[in-house]
């Protein structure tokens, strides 16, 4: 639950974060000097490429837990098993830690 609740965070940064730059892009609109409009070019370019590569993620993302979903759903047993043998493992070395 706590790496779904960091990547909703970090979904809100970028919307924020896009946001921003979009503002950023709007107010700028009017400036006709060579280095904001260079800058302005760079900006739109920088935030593109970052909405194709969080779609990117975004995608792979969603094919891996679907992925993940399929093979424990057809493997029900082998899952449990592979799941408590982790567990006891974790459980062993923990004890030992605090030995």
């Amino acid at each position: 639950m706590k790496s779904h609740t960091n990547a909703r965070s970090h979904h809100d940064e970028s919307e924020h974060l896009t946001e921003e730059s979009r503002s950023l892009l709007e107010a700028t609109a009017e400036a006709t000097e060579e280095k904001i409009v260079e800058a302005r070019k760079r900006l739109a370019a920088a935030l593109d490429m970052a909405k194709d590569a969080y779609g990117k993620v975004h995608d792979k993302a969603v094919a891996g837990a679907k992925y993940a979903d399929k093979t424990i759903r057809d493997n029900p047993y082998q899952t449990m098993a592979v799941t408590f043998g982790v567990g006891a493992l974790v459980g062993f070395l923990l004890s030992r830690r605090g030995k």
